[in-house]
């Protein structure tokens, strides 16, 4: 029985076979390796990911093609919303699956012993939220591949003083190394969305800057609340109401500090005075 698409669920079919040889091919996958596939539909990118890696996890929330991919015998099916899925149990669950499986060692296969590589065609419409989720859990995460609304993806790897430079650009690079591999058009899919949509790479950083995540959140979300305006009308205000806020200049826009400076401000505040 032909799957109809779900408005719902943001649903829209990779189809185009050239392109899903491009993304296994920037993703890479090798046997054994612990792989994550978020939103697989109708299997398009799991059948090439499973045959490569022997086995393969995936979140699928429509019952029905979860009920499909469980006859698959290579996939392991977590029929659930991913914004509630616990990627670190996640990863234990998987490394002790793989040990009964008798399957071979994640360092064999080329990877970070306990750690998961996460794919997916993210539904559009919570294609954020997912990412900030998987932001919480990325100890356990050795890369990300992605595909995403192309709006979003530059707005993600966008160079400050640029209009793409925001709140998601510094969360992101802050933990994250980012490329955008690939272009996908819309008659690659089924429906066709009505946007253009592209391939991100996302390798988190080895050793980054020690901060307060929730502060740092903080700190950009009243900076970029009003960023057509100098900062000292938003996070300027914000900070005199703070004690001992260290100095920072605030006659710039949001855009134009880059995210080593947000991520200083954070440290400093978090630190307090004397520090």
């Amino acid at each position: 029985m032909k799957h109809i698409p779900r408005k719902r669920f943001g649903q829209h079919f990779l189809t185009d076979r050239a392109i899903i040889d491009d993304i296994v091919q920037a993703i890479a996958p090798r046997p054994g390796q612990a792989m994550v596939e978020i939103g697989p539909g109708l299997a398009a990118l799991t059948q090439p990911l499973a045959e490569r890696l022997g086995h393969l996890t995936v979140i699928e929330l429509d019952r029905d093609l979860a009920q499909q991919l469980r006859a698959h015998p290579q996939l392991t099916v977590v029929e659930a919303d991913v914004l509630r899925v616990d990627f670190r149990q996640l990863a234990r669950q998987m490394q002790t699956d793989a040990s009964s499986r008798g399957g071979a060692a994640t360092e064999a296969a080329g990877g970070e012993a306990g750690k998961l590589r996460v794919v997916g065609n993210l539904p559009y419409n919570i294609s954020t939220p997912i990412l900030f989720h998987l932001l919480d859990a990325v100890e356990v995460i050795e890369d990300q591949h992605f595909m995403l609304q192309k709006e979003v993806i530059d707005r993600m790897v966008a160079r400050p003083a640029t209009s793409d430079y925001g709140r998601l650009s510094v969360m992101l690079q802050w933990r994250y190394a980012m490329e955008n591999v690939l272009f996908v058009p819309p008659q690659s899919f089924d429906p066709p969305p009505r946007v253009d949509s592209a391939v991100v790479r996302m390798v988190p950083r080895a050793a980054p800057e020690k901060v307060d995540v929730q502060l740092l959140s903080e700190v950009v979300r009243v900076a970029f609340s009003q960023r057509r305006k100098l900062l000292r009308h938003s996070l300027g205000q914000w900070l005199e109401q703070r004690p001992h806020s260290p100095p920072f200049n605030v006659q710039r826009r949001a855009e134009e500090v880059p995210v080593t400076e947000y991520v200083a401000l954070a440290q400093a505040l978090e630190s307090g005075p004397g520090a």
